[in-house]
């Protein structure tokens, strides 16, 4: 088998142009019997984080790049070229300058080159040329534009202008093989006429937008959508002309076999480009510390400088578990992470922003109550240090999830950015995908079917199921597919286009917190044209195994209620309320949530809470605890067995004695997580890091 490896792939990251999503990908370039692969998405690097890590899993190198577009002028002059004129070039790393140069003109390209397309320039691509390879481009390259325009000379001297600025032996004419494109075969001759004349090396390509022939209508479909042209349109955007798939080695030999030179040029930029992303090596922002202290001893100082504002009697239990809390924490590295988190949180509270008592696994730390990071007390409550930070589990930065009023959130954002640098803070990218029944409606709304027959189809799917799952689960829907040839084609064609990425926005909650500029680590982007924040391309969790620091800061409509009654409570009665400070034991509270009237309270609101609510009849505040616990799906079906045991109508029953002194306070049923873990250590000797790791494994069934 010959070896070939493709340098010009789109992903589905390539927006509504690209089908393949990475996985699909990796699994057809190994079955095609091939050992890597170059991602060169349009003028993004979605897809980077995700694919070194799928590729290294299955054993592919994987090569990374981006199809840029080009400007047709410069765009420092006074007056730029205001066109969409562009050109694309193919760029592929080489190494770590490389990579970082790449991010560097992709960033740039979006938030100063931006028109229509993101777009870099002659001058930026000479600065920032280090430790890439440039590649032609298909025939929108300017190259190939140059020679269609029977522009020769110009041509040439434009292609020993891009061997000058990459290099010599680090830019290539790229030849492609598409017979249907009338310009192509003159482009390619004229490319190997320039290659024999100037030295330039060849090399083969194909400009990958799907896998197989026959995804080329899925893909038409994507392009569909994406233009919302009328599928009937002999003048629309298609690319069906031509075969856009990923050919095996056997085909591009045999394609190409009049420059087989250009097919061996493939494994010579394959073994150039070594690029490896550094995974999990936490990169924390430095916090600066007083008196040259380290982080871990300016911690440990205003825990307990903080600790009588908690616990007025500082009694032993309460000192070992801020000393066992200390020492995991100074063990695992996050004392800066602390510092960073309750620097914000008591800025925004000397600011009057409400912040919310905390949520989540991060309410066990005792060392975040004490700092006033969270507001529940994880010993009055049982709550366990184990299950947010475990010592025999470290497995990236610790998690926070905070919460403050949805109008004021900015303002803390914008504290972090002023307090670490604008240019190391930024919010982080979502991908909206093309779910079931979006996936239905899309294909056909592009496919010009009439809107009553997509919709019931759509209708038939129940939520959160694939379109496999219904095929398999729902007979309706099983018919219809069966039955009527149109609903046949649609569900088929929805099916490679499911999961697909369809449009980017910024994320609910998540920032980014870097030590270093994050254009040196990160692509950056606005999230959509006319909106000034600044997003990182990578999603959260290529943002977390990169090592950077993210944070979840949560806007409230609730706390933002709250913050209004407080100040109209003083307004009106000069009256300043410390809502840390309210009784949990306040009868008339209780009545109203016995009667239903939870109009606004977070969390309890909604039919079918408020439904349980009157029928539970809540006493106390483990009541309402238990309550959001249980109200979910799958423990939802405990909650009329918790009532009954409640208002003793059933007996409370424990499978073992050793089980009542943990189950007590839920009348013997296990609702919580912090339960399963002390059952583990009491009934199988596990300690509470083990405990932790059974917990785990239990929440991912």
């Amino acid at each position: 088998m010959p070896k070939f490896t493709h340098l010009h792939v789109h992903s589905h990251y390539s927006l509504l142009d690209g089908l393949p999503k990475i996985d699909e990908l990796l699994d057809y370039v190994q079955k095609l019997g091939m050992d890597s692969v170059a991602v060169t998405d349009h003028g993004v690097l979605y897809g980077a984080v995700e694919l070194y890590k799928k590729a290294k899993a299955k054993g592919i190198k994987p090569i990374f790049g981006c199809e840029v577009y080009m400007a047709l002028e410069s765009m420092t002059q006074e007056r730029p070229n205001i066109d969409q004129k562009r050109y694309h070039l193919v760029l592929l790393v080489k190494n770590e300058e490389g990579y970082k140069n790449l991010v560097k003109m992709v960033t740039k390209a979006h938030l100063e080159g931006f028109y229509y397309k993101p777009r870099i320039d002659e001058d930026l691509l000479r600065q920032h040329s280090k430790g890439l390879i440039g590649l032609s481009a298909c025939i929108q390259g300017k190259i190939p534009q140059l020679i269609i325009a029977k522009r020769l000379k110009d041509a040439e001297e434009l292609a020993k202008k891009y061997q000058e600025i990459f290099g010599k032996d680090n830019f290539y004419l790229e030849i492609q093989s598409h017979p249907n494109i009338k310009e192509q075969k003159n482009v390619n001759d004229a490319l190997i006429s320039i290659s024999k004349k100037t030295g330039i090396p060849l090399v083969a390509t194909c400009d990958t937008h799907y896998l197989k022939p026959d995804d080329a209508e899925a893909q038409d479909i994507l392009m569909l959508i994406n233009t919302g042209a009328d599928p009937n349109d002999p003048e629309r955007l298609t690319m069906k002309k031509d075969d856009f798939s990923l050919k095996s080695p056997e085909e591009m030999e045999r394609l190409f076999k009049n420059t087989p030179e250009a097919i061996k040029n493939t494994q010579k930029i394959k073994d150039s480009c070594n690029f490896e992303f550094e995974l999990k090596k936490t990169k924390l922002p430095y916090f600066p510390v007083p008196d040259k202290k380290t982080a871990d001893d300016y911690l440990r100082e205003l825990c307990y400088l903080r600790l009588g504002e908690r616990y007025p009697k500082k009694e032993k239990e309460i000192i070992d578990r801020l000393e066992f809390e200390l020492s995991v924490i100074k063990q695992t590295g996050f004392a800066g992470y602390f510092l960073i988190v309750q620097d914000f949180v008591r800025w925004a509270k000397d600011n009057r922003i409400v912040v919310g008592p905390g949520r989540g696994s991060a309410s066990g730390s005792l060392a975040s109550y004490v700092l006033g990071i969270t507001n529940v007390d994880p010993l009055k409550y049982n709550l366990l240090f184990e299950r947010f930070l475990n010592p025999e589990r470290v497995a990236g930065l610790p998690d926070i999830d905070l919460d403050f009023t949805d109008r004021r959130r900015d303002e803390v954002i914008n504290y972090v950015a002023n307090k670490y640098g604008r240019d190391k803070v930024a919010q982080i990218i979502t991908f909206g995908t093309m779910a079931a029944r979006a996936a239905v409606r899309d294909v056909g709304r592009a496919m010009s079917m009439p809107y009553s027959f997509c919709d019931k189809l759509a209708k038939m799917i129940p939520m959160q199921f694939t379109l496999d799952q219904t095929l398999s689960q729902v007979k309706e829907f099983k018919d219809v597919y069966k039955q009527d040839e149109n609903a046949k084609k649609l569900i088929d064609l929805a099916r490679k286009l499911e999961g697909c990425a369809r449009h980017a926005s910024t994320h609910a909650c998540g920032v980014v917190i870097s030590k270093t500029p994050l254009d040196e680590i990160v692509p950056l982007q606005h999230p959509t044209q006319g909106d000034e924040n600044i997003v990182t391309q990578y999603e959260m969790h290529s943002i977390e195994d990169l090592g950077l620091l993210k944070m979840d800061f949560l806007g409230l409509k609730n706390l933002t209620i709250i913050e209004d009654t407080l100040a109209r409570v003083y307004v009106v009665r000069g009256e300043k309320i410390d809502i840390e400070k309210l009784p949990q034991d306040d009868k008339d509270t209780y009545k109203l949530l016995q009667e239903g009237k939870t109009a606004g309270v977070f969390q309890l609101e909604g039919g079918g809470m408020t439904r349980y609510l009157m029928e539970l009849k809540p006493t106390e505040f483990e009541d309402i605890i238990a309550m959001v616990a249980l109200f979910r799906p799958g423990p939802m079906e405990l909650i009329p067995e918790y009532i009954a045991r409640k208002h003793k109508k059933k007996r409370v029953e424990y499978l073992h004695p050793k089980l009542k002194t943990i189950l007590e306070n839920t009348y013997g049923i296990m609702i919580y997580q912090e339960q399963l873990m002390q059952i583990a250590r009491e009934l199988g000797g596990f300690s509470m890091g083990e405990a932790d790791i059974l917990r785990k494994a239990v929440g991912k069934r």
